[in-house]
């Protein structure tokens, strides 16, 4: 990943943000549409009640489900965008892959979305569905990093990192136990599981995190391009707990009875998936900037000199 191989583009950069923006909502319209047992409000797929153009009737959860399925449909065209613009003027070979693996990506999420929907909503695919888009958002946010003009201009100059474990490895685990986590909650969501192994593995995300979040900070605090996603990453940690602790009370403790879904547990539990997000998609900007600010200081093995004349 070379960083000066080819031109720094700020309309490029621009619209790389905005699809990753773009995307970010798109995961918000899909936690609607879960949040309020809207996924089958519009029980055909390509289609909306046998149209593609004409909208549906606009009550109810239709609103939640289509409005989605537009949503999503408006991503992919600027997730193709992406990828033609990227062949035509990124001259890096692995950007090119990236970006036309992230057309493939979201094309994967729409047939799981259109899966959902065929199938009454499976807890695997519909945790599938879930876990892909989180996926396919920190491709989208890695794009949009690697067309800024920090990584295309800016020549780094790498820290040693003689700890261990790696502050890399640990940015690792963190993005490992956080995949962990969106899959037991979708499958909480989509009733394929019960509620405790997603708050039993909050515990270990947190210590997780906290650690990494703690190491980067002592380690490397004058590396801006490693302090600022560390900060963020756990400013949206402590949030995100408070968020599952109101979801878990308003979904698990107030609301198992409940005929419909009631306004809060929709509110925090939209907020908890949308923060989740974001917190994966820090986590993967950190990993990526340390990977490439932070060397990982290896023993040399020298040889015996006895050994050798022997």
């Amino acid at each position: 990943m070379q960083p000066r191989s080819t031109p720094y583009n700020r309309t490029f950069h621009g619209f790389a943000v905005f699809t990753a923006c773009a995307t970010f909502v798109l995961i918000v319209a899909g936690a609607l549409v879960t949040s309020n047992d809207a996924g089958l409000s519009v029980p055909d797929w390509p289609t909306s009640y046998g149209h593609v153009l004409r909208l549906p009737p606009w009550i109810g959860g239709i609103r939640y489900e289509h409005s989605h399925r537009m949503i999503a449909g408006f991503t992919i065209v600027l997730t193709a965008t992406i990828a033609l613009w990227t062949w035509l003027a990124d001259r890096r070979r692995w950007m090119k892959a990236l970006a036309f693996g992230a057309l493939g990506t979201i094309v994967v999420q729409a047939e799981l979305g259109g899966m959902t929907v065929l199938h009454f909503l499976p807890p695997a695919i519909s945790t599938a569905h879930a876990a892909v888009a989180q996926t396919f958002f920190c491709i989208a946010v890695a794009i949009a990093v690697f067309t800024g003009r920090r990584w295309v201009e800016e020549v780094p100059d790498p820290a040693l990192d003689e700890r261990r474990p790696t502050l890399l490895a640990l940015s690792l685990l963190s993005i490992f136990i956080l995949y962990v986590q969106l899959i037991l909650g979708a499958m909480f969501r989509h009733h394929g599981l019960p509620w405790w192994p997603h708050v039993l593995n909050a515990l270990a995300v947190a210590l997780v995190l906290t650690w990494t979040g703690v190491r980067a900070l002592l380690q490397f605090p004058k590396t801006d391009s490693i302090r600022r996603p560390t900060i963020l990453l756990l400013f949206l940690l402590v949030i995100q707990l408070c968020l599952g602790f109101a979801a878990f009370l308003t979904r698990v403790v107030w609301g198992p009875d409940a005929a419909q879904p009631e306004l809060a547990m929709v509110l925090s539990t939209v907020a908890h998936v949308a923060i989740g997000a974001l917190l994966l998609a820090t986590t993967a900007v950190l990993s990526l900037q340390v990977w490439r600010h932070v060397l990982e200081a290896r023993t040399q093995e020298v040889p015996d000199a006895r050994a050798i004349v022997a």
